[in-house]
Parts: structure tokens; C-alpha cells; sequence
């Protein structure tokens, strides 16, 4: 079929290409102007299609594909406004560096300004947001192009999976006829063979290397970094970007307490067997922990800014260095008060860095944040009022091990970095803390399930659910089982956190937003089970979380809450967190002081 016309022969060299590159799924919504490449991935045995109606649910789709793959899921869309709908997603992948491929069909230069129907401006329609763009040339049965095509493709390939990864622009333009018609004369006999099918692995092959430090420059570090009293921040990173061993490494030679963001990957897993991993810090690091405490003398951080604000005003309070260990050299520390950006693999570098320390960081000074940590998980175990952050916790510890969890943005993701307890249970912990936005959440978590064969649990606020529900299409569209937990408080609960909340009005009509809305219709309509519970008693609600994980249906688990309550018992909580950890450290302590340490 690809030889009807130079329009099926275009599209299957990009689709042939791009499988031999390693992509095997594509997202693909319905229009006109993209039928060759629609038609190529239908007809290509390797490759696996994924429709959507709207666009921006398949993009945060392939987001959340590629966020727990690794591997990009192109998307292909018709002409005009289906591409604008592909940039929140687009922005959201630039942000957390996950690789992107966007193929936007267009119509023709001849009739672009022109006011020719459906026809925007799209070159360079992302901005700075795309790692490369490229407006291809028209479609043609001609040797070199179909050379050049290939090799646009398998750079767009390389570029998206680069340091860093991110979204990669090509935009398609495409003359009539679209569908695979015979046009006689198209495709001339005399094609040769290798423009026609390429070669039989991607067209270029490209050979990339890790940047790492010399060995005198890792020897000069590795003496700075010996210290008595020294930390490590794991912040949030995509599976493939982090090595839990090369953390566990690190720690074992240089007895760094390991501080792990619930989005890094550290925090679960095998790691934990071996190094007391930090989970509980956003509960009891506070202002008042550098009047307890000496400050760490060296700070390492890895991964992206914390999720925790507590501790992002206790990094930037502490008088000490602060290396920021980036792959890309990208500075990801919004306080600007790191002294060191060092443009290397962090994963390379922990290990070389484990081989050359001199001193481990004291005994006492880990005793500190051990402790601490004791202390607040204990609390948080006895903790009987139920409030949202409980739900996380325990969400957390109902877990299937193994199982892919994705966390919506505003509180769910703040309750879950201070309540997620670190276990050694298996969970791949994902989010969209690029641009932090609770959009597009549904549609990423199930492009997340589609990659794995684990359980997937979502967990969403009632906001993040309505702006994305018609995303629940994919749960049979695209065949992914998840349990979605809604915890419905009603509108923005987060916005109680803000000054703004002394001042009503405005504060509960433009700022809370409530709705009034449940989601069992919504259940319904997606043939998701629905499930409701009006208590947030954390043991009825993992009662309930529990019996879904046991077929193998979909299901909407829908929790309220108050979510004015529940900002106040968090702080509430926070206090007496703080009140339990400064006697029990000055007792562990009372012959220690700053000044001593």
C-alpha cells in the first residue's frame, strides 16, 4: 500500500523508521490531513495504536507512556487547533524531561496564509518548549529526500531521548489525495531499494556518552565532601533517570542521611533495605530545626526541586555549600542559594564519589534525622483523626508490591511527600511536577498503566478529575485496568493554605470553586465499578481500596473530605510533630550543641 501514492510512501517512511528506532505505540486522534500517517501506523504490524478523541488527552497520554516507559509514544494529529491542544502536554514534557515526538499534519505551504479552512501558522507552534523542530518538506518519491526524511526521523528519535529528554516537534505537510489512492506515475520503477525500505536497523545510528568527571576533579570533590555532617536530596526524576544503587553506594561510603522525594524513586524499593531513607522530613523540617540543629556542612542534591516547601526554605536557610548534580547542566534550584552546579550523570557521580571519600559523616549526625524520622512516623501510625494526608498513607501501605502509583498535583501529592512512609515495597511513584499543573492527570496515569503490566492506582483531587475526565475513555479504549481515588473536598482546598483565605469575599467563589458535584454518573458513563465513601476514616477507606485490587475491573473509589478541616489538622499535626521531636532529640542530645557539632 505504501507505493499508491508519494503521501502513503511519506508516511510509511516515517512510521517504518520510527519502529526501527524502537518506538512500538503511537497515540493517534481522528482528522483528514493526517490520513497517511494514520493509515501507515494502522497497517504496520509492529506498532501499536492508541486512539483518542482529544487530542489533549491522548498528549498527556503518551506522557504518562513515556514517563514510566522511557521510551517516546509519537502522536499524530490532523491540521489547525488539534496541535494547540498537544502543548500543555508538550510543556509539561520539556518541564520533567520526558521524550516527546509530536507529528503535526498540515496542510501545504502554497495555501498556508491564505485563509484556506483549518489551516493555522504551525511552524515553531511550541516555542522553546520542543528540544528541535523541523517543518518537513513536501512529500516526494525522490532518493535523497527520502534520505534526508529518514534521518530527520531517527535524529528526532535521539534528540527526544537526549540529555535531556523532551518533546521533538516534526511538522508534516501533506497534499491531496490523502487516502492510499493509486496515482499512476507517483512513484517512479527506478527507486532505489534502500530509499524505498531503508536499512534494516534505524537509518543513523547515534552513539551518545554520559558525562562524567575526571578522576582529579572526583579526588578534589570527594575530599570537599567529607564531612561530619553532610546530606543528600533525591528530588523528583522519571524511572529511567535514576539508579537506587548508585544512591545506596553513595550512602553506605560517606554516611550521608538520604532525604527522598516521594517522586525520586529512592524512597521505595530495594534501597530501603539497606539505607535509612528520610521520608518523613516535610513534617518536622522547619525553621526552627536550625535552631535545634547544626547546619549540614555539604549538601548534595540530585533531581529536580523538592516537592516539600518546608524543606526548600530549610535548604535555602542552612550556611553551607550546595552542589546541584545535573546531567544537563540545567540549574533546577528556584532559592539560588546552591554554590555548585556540576554538569555530570549524578548516578556516575555518586559511584565515583563513593570510591573517594575519605571520612563518613558522624554518628550523631545521622542519629539526628533517624530519630526524627522515628519519631514522626511513629505519630503519623497513631495518628486517629482522618484527614487527607492519613488516606495517602495508607493508600501507600495497601499498595499492590509491585504497582505504579500516580499522584495528582495540589494536596495529593503534598500529603503524599509528608505521609508516604519508606518501605521496601516495589512502587513506581510518577507525577507531573514539571509544571505542576492538574491537568491532564487521568490521561497520563492510564498512558502510565498501558506501559506496565503492573496495578495501577490512581490517586486525584475532584478538580484535577473534572479537568481531565473525559480521559477515562482510555480505560477501555485503550484496555488499562486502574483504581481511581477521588477525594472530593469540594473545589480547591489548597487554596486554603494562602492568605487569600482571610478574605471572603472573593476567597470561596473564585478561589475554592465549589461545585457541588459527585462522580458516580461519571463511573457510569466510563464503566468504571464506583465506590463511595463519606468518612475518610483511613481504615474504611483502605477496606475499600483493598476489595478493588481483587478482580480485575476498573474502579472509581470517590472519598470526601473537608478540605478546611483538613489544611488545619495538617498544621495542627505539623506542631505537635515538632513539640514530640525537640524533647525527644534534647534528651538524645543534651550533651551536644550547634556550636559543638
Amino acid at each position: 500500500m505504501k507505493d499508491a501514492n508519494r503521501n502513503t510512501l511519506w508516511g510509511a517512511t516515517i512510521v517504518d523508521e520510527l519502529e526501527k528506532n524502537g518506538v512500538e505505540a503511537v497515540c493517534i486522534s481522528p482528522g483528514s490531513r493526517s490520513t497517511p500517517l494514520t493509515v501507515a501506523c494502522a497497517m504496520h504490524d509492529s506498532i501499536t495504536t492508541y486512539s483518542h478523541l482529544d487530542e489533549r488527552s491522548a498528549a498527556y497520554f503518551a506522557l504518562g507512556h513515556a514517563r514510566r516507559s522511557g521510551t517516546p509514544v509519537p502522536l499524530i494529529c490532523t491540521s489547525g487547533t488539534a496541535a494547540a491542544n498537544y502543548y500543555p502536554a508538550v510543556i509539561e514534557a520539556s518541564q520533567s524531561r520526558v521524550p516527546m515526538i509530536v507529528l503535526s499534519a498540515d496542510r501545504p505551504p502554497v495555501i498556508r496564509d491564505s485563509g484556506a479552512n483549518q489551516t493555522i501558522d504551525q511552524e515553531k507552534l511550541y516555542g522553546d518548549a520542543v528540544r528541535w523542530y523541523r517543518d518537513l518538506s513536501e512529500p516526494a518519491a525522490d532518493a535523497r529526500k527520502l534520505r534526508s526524511l529518514r534521518t530527520t526521523v531517527a535524529r528526532a528519535l535521539t534528540t527526544a531521548e537526549g540529555v535531556p529528554p523532551g518533546p521533538v516537534h516534526l511538522n508534516v505537510p501533506f497534499e491531496k489525495p490523502l487516502e492510499p489512492k493509486s496515482v499512476l506515475g507517483d512513484i517512479p520503477d527506478d527507486l532505489p531499494s534502500e530509499a524505498y525500505d531503508g536499512r534494516e536497523t534505524a537509518y543513523v545510528e547515534t552513539t551518545s556518552g554520559a558525562s562524567t568527571l575526571d578522576p582529579d576533579t572526583i579526588t578534589q570533590l570527594g575530599e570537599t565532601l567529607s564531612v561530619s555532617r553532610g546530606l543528600l536530596f533525591c528530588g523528583p526524576m522519571n524511572p529511567p533517570e535514576v539508579d537506587p544503587q548508585a544512591v545506596a553506594a553513595f550512602a553506605h561510603a560517606s554516611g550521608y542521611p538520604v532525604l527522598a522525594d516521594p517522586l525520586s524513586n529512592v524512597r521505595f524499593g530495594g534501597v530501603t533495605r539497606t539505607v535509612p531513607i528520610i521520608g518523613g522530613y516535610d513534617g518536622f523540617v522547619d525553621s526552627k530545626l536550625a535552631d535545634w540543629w547544626p547546619d549540614p556542612e555539604a549538601v548534595i542534591r540530585i533531581g529536580a526541586s523538592p516537592t516539600s516547601k518546608s524543606l526548600r526554605q530549610y535548604l535555602s536557610a542552612v550556611d553551607s555549600p550546595q552542589y546541584c548534580i545535573d546531567p544537563a547542566g540545567a540549574w533546577r534550584e528556584e532559592s539560588f542559594t546552591a554554590t555548585d552546579l556540576i554538569e555530570a550523570d549524578p548516578n556516575r557521580t555518586l559511584g565515583q564519589l563513593a570510591r573517594v571519600l575519605q571520612e563518613p559523616t558522624t554518628a550523631s549526625w545521622r542519629q539526628r534525622w533517624t530519630s526524627a524520622e522515628s519519631h514522626f512516623q511513629q505519630l503519623s501510625d497513631e495518628m486517629t483523626i482522618g484527614i487527607e494526608g492519613r488516606l495517602l498513607r495508607r493508600i501507600v501501605a495497601s499498595a499492590p508490591d509491585p504497582s505504579t502509583l500516580y499522584v495528582s498535583n495540589s494536596m495529593p501529592v503534598r500529603d503524599l511527600d509528608r505521609f508516604a512512609q519508606p518501605s521496601q515495597k516495589h512502587l513506581t511513584v510518577l507525577g507531573n511536577r514539571g509544571a505542576s499543573g492538574i491537568d491532564g492527570i487521568t490521561s497520563s496515569s492510564l498512558g502510565a498503566g498501558a506501559a506496565t503490566t503492573e496495578s495501577l492506582t490512581v490517586v486525584i483531587g475532584d478538580l484535577a478529575l473534572y479537568h481531565d475526565m473525559n480521559g477515562l475513555l482510555a480505560v477501555e479504549r485503550c484496555d488499562v485496568d486502574v483504581t481511581v481515588i477521588v477525594i472530593n473536598n469540594d473545589g480547591g482546598g489548597i487554596f486554603h493554605k494562602l492568605p487569600i483565605s482571610s478574605y471572603d469575599p472573593p476567597f470561596t467563589e473564585q478561589f475554592v470553586t465549589p461545585h457541588a458535584m459527585d462522580f458516580e454518573s461519571a463511573a457510569d458513563q466510563y464503566h468504571l465499578e464506583y465506590h463511595h465513601v463519606d468518612t475518610p476514616a483511613a481504615d474504611t477507606v483502605e477496606t475499600v481500596y483493598t476489595e478493588t485490587l481483587r478482580d480485575s475491573n476498573s474502579h472509581l473509589i470517590e472519598i470526601d473530605t473537608n478540605s478546611r478541616l483538613s489544611i488545619e489538622s495538617r498544621e495542627n499535626f505539623k506542631s505537635t510533630v515538632l513539640t514530640t521531636i525537640e524533647n525527644g532529640l534534647s534528651l538524645d542530645h543534651s550533651g551536644e550543641s550547634a556550636s559543638s557539632q
